[in-house]
C-alpha cells in the first residue's frame, strides 16, 4: 500500500537514503533526508493535535522556503490535502483561491502575507505560521481547529492511494480557473516516472528555479529528486536569480535542473553578456511548460554542452507526460516532446478514433497520474473525460518512432479564412531571427479571414532591426498564409507566476486598442 502513496515512497527514501543531503538553502539550512522526515512528522503530529482531520484542505503560501516544503508535505502526511497558493495573488484572488478550495485554515511564514490573510479574514477562516528554528525544530503557530483537537496521533494515520493530497487550479485558459484534486497515487505515479526517465538517483542534484506552488517545481524539481534520495538547493532568496544561479549550482554539485523556455532565455542571454568563468558539467538540461523553439534548444546545447531535454506536462496528469530521452536511452529531437512515460498516449480524431502516425488530431492520455475529474464540475469532466481518455486540449501527431510533435492548443489555433496555423510554428521562425530575444504569435478578429494572425516580440539588447525586417524575414520561411499581418516590437510580453507566456494573455493585451504600444505592420 505504501508504494501506491506520495508519503510511503518518501518515508523509504528516508529510510535508504537518510544521512544524505536533502535540502540546501545556502548560508541558512542543510537537511538530511532522515531530518527533513523528522520534521515532517513533528510537524503533521502538530497538525493533528490541532485539530486538522483527513480530507481536511490546507491553504499554503510561502515564497521556496524549508517551511514551505515541511509544511506542504506534513499536510499530506495528515490525510489532509494541500493547496499552494501564489504569494503574489490580490485579496480577490487568494478569496477566490480559499473559497473554491475550501480551505479550512491558511499558513504562511510568520512574516505573513497582508492580501491572503485579509482575504482569509474575510471569508472566515484561521491562520497559522510555520518558522524553521534549527535543523530539528519547526515552530508551528496553529490554533485549535476542531472540537476533536488532540483526539488522534499522527502515528496512527495510515496514507492510502485514494487521499486526495494536492488541490490546485489550471491556469486559466478559460474564464474561471478549473479546480484539479489530485491522488497521493496520482503524485506517487507521476514522480517515479519522471526518476525512471531522467534516472535520477541519490548522487543528483538541482536547483530549484521554479515555484513551488506550481506542479512543474514541486513535483518535476522537488518531489522527484527527494524520493530517488538527491538533492535540491533552494535559492537563499527564496526565488529564481540569474545572478547567482550558476554559483548556487556549482556550489551544490548540481547536475541538471529543469525550467520553462523564459528562464532558459534569460540564461542564455547572460552567458551572452556576462559569461561565468566556468559552468558545471550537467548530465542533461529539461525543458517544460510551453514549447521550447529548435533554435532555442541548439543554442543551450552550444552554450552549456549538455543536452536539453523537452518534456510535456500539465496539471491534470500531475505534471508529465512524454520527454525526449537521455541520450544512452534514444535520440532527442529538436521540435519534438518526447515519447509517452508511464501512461498510454494517443493521437484522437474527433469520433475518438486512433489516428495513423504523423496525422493530426488531440493528444489524449490515460494512467495512474491522471486526476478523476475537476472538482463540482461535471460538464467540463464530461468534455475532458470521452471514449475513455482524458482530453488535453493539445493538437498534436505522433511521428513513426513515437515521439509526440505539439501543434497548439486547440483553442488556440489560428483559422485565417480555412487555413490552420499553427501558432507554434511561427514562435520558432520568428526565434531563429538572430536579433529577437522572445516572440509568441496569436490569432485576431479579421472581417475578411475571419482570423488574422499578429506577433509580438522582444528582440535581443542592442538589436536595432524595424517590423519591415521581421515581417520580410517571415515571408522568406513561411508560407504567405502565416506570415503575421501585424507585428509588435516590445520590451515586455504578459506572463503567468512560473514564467509561462500564455497567448491569450497576449492577445487580449494587444487587441484592446488603448493597450496597444508601438506596432508596425
Amino acid at each position: 500500500m505504501e508504494g501506491l502513496t506520495l508519503t510511503g515512497t518518501l518515508k523509504k527514501s528516508a529510510a535508504d537514503f537518510g544521512s544524505r543531503r536533502a535540502l540546501l538553502v545556502p548560508g541558512k539550512f542543510d537537511l538530511s533526508h532522515k531530518q527533513l522526515h523528522d520534521l515532517i512528522e513533528s510537524a503533521a503530529a502538530h497538525l493533528v493535535a490541532a485539530g486538522v482531520t483527513p480530507g481536511d484542505v490546507v491553504g499554503l503560501t510561502f515564497p521556496n522556503t524549508v517551511e514551505y516544503v515541511i509544511m506542504f508535505l506534513a499536510v499530506i502526511r495528515a490525510r489532509a490535502t494541500a493547496a499552494p497558493f501564489n504569494s503574489a495573488y490580490t485579496q480577490e484572488e487568494f478569496e477566490f483561491y480559499l473559497s473554491d478550495s475550501e480551505s479550512k485554515v491558511l499558513i504562511t511564514n510568520p512574516e505573513g502575507n497582508p492580501a491572503a490573510e485579509a482575504a482569509a479574514a474575510k471569508i472566515g477562516i484561521g491562520r497559522a505560521t510555520a518558522e524553521l528554528k534549527d535543523e530539528t525544530f519547526v515552530r508551528i503557530s496553529l490554533p485549535k481547529l476542531s472540537d476533536r483537537a488532540g483526539s488522534e496521533s499522527v502515528a496512527d494515520l495510515r496514507n492510502v492511494p485514494d487521499d486526495v493530497a494536492l488541490f490546485l487550479h489550471t491556469s486559466g485558459t478559460t474564464s474561471r480557473p478549473k479546480g484539479v484534486p489530485l491522488t497521493q497515487q496520482n503524485l506517487a505515479a507521476s514522480v517515479r516516472n519522471i526518476r525512471s526517465v531522467y534516472r535520477l538517483s541519490e548522487v543528483d542534484a538541482t536547483v530549484m528555479v521554479l515555484p513551488l506552488f506550481h506542479v512543474h517545481g514541486l513535483i518535476a524539481g522537488l518531489l522527484s529528486s527527494i524520493i530517488a534520495g538527491a538533492a535540491v538547493t533552494l535559492p537563499a532568496s527564496g526565488r529564481f536569480s540569474a545572478s547567482t544561479f550558476w554559483t548556487d549550482m556549482i556550489a551544490s554539485n548540481a547536475t541538471w535542473y529543469t525550467a520553462v523556455p523564459t528562464i532558459h532565455q534569460i540564461l542564455l542571454d547572460r552567458h551572452s553578456a556576462k559569461p561565468e568563468a566556468v559552468y558545471p558539467k550537467l548530465r542533461f538540461i529539461r525543458s517544460c511548460s510551453a514549447s521550447l523553439a529548435p533554435t532555442i534548444l541548439a543554442r543551450l546545447e552550444d552554450s552549456f554542452h549538455t543536452p536539453v531535454l523537452e518534456a510535456y506536462a500539465m496539471t491534470e496528469a500531475s505534471h508529465l507526460m512524454a520527454s525526449n530521452p537521455l541520450p544512452e536511452d534514444g535520440p532527442h529531437k529538436p521540435g519534438s516532446v518526447g515519447r509517452p512515460v508511464g501512461q498510454e498516449m494517443a493521437v484522437l480524431d474527433e469520433g475518438g478514433n486512433i489516428v495513423a502516425a504523423d496525422v493530426a488530431g488531440e493528444v489524449c492520455i490515460r494512467g495512474l497520474n491522471v486526476t478523476k475529474g475537476y472538482k463540482n464540475n461535471p460538464e467540463a469532466n464530461k468534455t475532458a473525460f470521452l471514449y475513455g481518455w482524458f482530453h488535453t486540449g493539445d493538437v498534436g501527431f505522433m511521428d513513426s518512432d513515437g515521439y509526440l510533435h505539439l501543434v497548439g492548443r486547440i483553442k488556440e489555433l489560428i483559422n485565417r479564412g480555412g487555413e490552420k496555423i499553427s501558432p507554434i510554428e511561427v514562435d520558432a521562425v520568428l526565434l531563429a531571427h538572430p536579433d529577437v530575444a522572445q516572440a509568441v504569435a496569436f490569432g485576431v478578429p479579421d472581417d475578411k479571414y475571419g482570423e488574422e494572425i499578429n506577433c509580438a516580440v522582444i528582440l535581443r539588447e542592442g538589436a536595432e532591426i524595424g517590423v519591415e525586417e521581421i515581417t520580410n524575414y517571415c515571408k522568406k520561411n513561411l508560407a504567405a498564409f502565416k506570415v503575421p499581418k501585424k507585428i509588435y516590437v516590445t520590451d515586455s510580453l504578459p506572463k503567468t507566476a512560473t514564467g509561462k507566456i500564455q497567448r491569450r494573455l497576449v492577445a487580449e493585451h494587444y487587441v484592446a486598442p488603448a493597450k496597444a504600444p508601438k506596432s508596425g505592420a
